[in-house]
């Protein structure tokens, strides 16, 4: 496992090298540059613009740009938000316990739902309750996310006045103490609950099916012919076989922690990487950007790599070689 793990991440470096040159390339070609997302052109003097441009090196020819910007990458270097006029990594770094916290708890509540109820249809296909079940999740995947946004703030904010509808903390609360986490908590509760309740319903259904499939397997048969328990049909023979399925949507749950949900971070107004990072393709603010989507990308490799090592361990049929 450990020699399948070196040659995978090895196998990232030529793959962010390509990812890296597609994102500076998108960044050149999108309209300004970051002394447009800076100054205002119409009210500053062309002579000062044109000079700040030499200096900062946007009329150096492109291989130059990128080899300039990604050695100060791999250094640790992200440059200095043209918005906020500080470095990259201080903008990232004060809104990723925001993102972390919001990621965690919608994760916890998918999973906790989608295992609860995934299991129970699956145990008990086409009743009453695998309907009922059936039918709230084909409704959780019809809704978008921003219409279900909305709509919380709407009843549990604005009508029932059980969630703040902005922000991540009170004002006035001093840091570190316990009333600053349970606001915290309260403040993420109600977007974490809308962005894990739409994941709920895929979830819950792939569980479902596998449950169903694999109890109709030979395996499963010659384990009840043999008098093996129920119980321990189902955990050991069965379960354990259809949580595989969910091992793919756990290595991609890591790019969700990080990057959060764009919409409903925008929805919810809760200062996010999510947030950030559309608030960046409006300011132009490509550093910010940039580094956000090398980011990302990063963290989706990571998550395919870690999706096939959990699937080496649950599943014992699967060597890594």
């Amino acid at each position: 496992m450990l020699k399948y793990s070196f040659r995978r991440i090895l196998g990232m470096i030529p793959m962010l090298f390509l990812i890296s040159i597609v994102v500076f390339t998108l960044a050149k070609l999108m309209p300004g540059d970051g002394i447009s997302g800076e100054i205002d052109p119409r009210n500053t003097d062309p002579q000062y613009i044109a000079e700040m441009r030499e200096k900062l090196g946007y009329n150096d020819p492109m291989p130059q740009q990128y080899f300039r910007w990604i050695d100060n990458f791999v250094q640790g270097d992200f440059g200095k938000s043209t918005r906020f006029k500080i470095p990259v990594a201080d903008v990232i770094s004060e809104r990723l316990p925001n993102t972390l916290m919001l990621g965690i708890t919608s994760i916890l509540i998918t999973y906790i739902l989608a295992f609860i109820m995934g299991s129970y249809a699956g145990r008990k296909p086409y009743t009453f309750g695998d309907n009922f079940i059936g039918g709230l999740n084909y409704l959780g995947l019809s809704i978008p996310s921003f219409i279900a946004g909305v709509f919380a703030i709407y009843l549990f904010s604005f009508t029932l006045g059980w969630f703040p509808s902005n922000g991540s903390v009170d004002i006035g609360v001093t840091d570190g103490t316990l009333e600053y986490w349970l606001s915290r908590l309260h403040h993420v509760l109600l977007p974490a609950i809308v962005l894990g309740l739409l994941s709920t319903a895929s979830y819950t259904q792939f569980l479902r099916n596998d449950i169903i499939e694999n109890s109709r397997k030979d395996f499963v048969r010659t384990a009840r012919a043999k008098g093996t328990p129920e119980r321990k049909i189902y955990n050991v023979h069965i379960l354990r076989n259809s949580i595989i399925p969910l091992i793919t949507f756990l290595g991609f749950d890591l790019v969700a922690i990080i990057s959060g949900a764009i919409i409903t971070e925008t929805i919810f107004t809760y200062p996010g990487l999510g947030q950030l990072f559309l608030q960046s393709v409006g300011t132009r603010d490509y550093p910010v950007l940039m580094t956000l989507t090398m980011l990302f990308s990063f963290l989706t490799l990571i998550g395919n790599l870690i999706a096939d090592v959990l699937y080496g361990v649950v599943d014992p049929r699967i060597r890594l070689d």
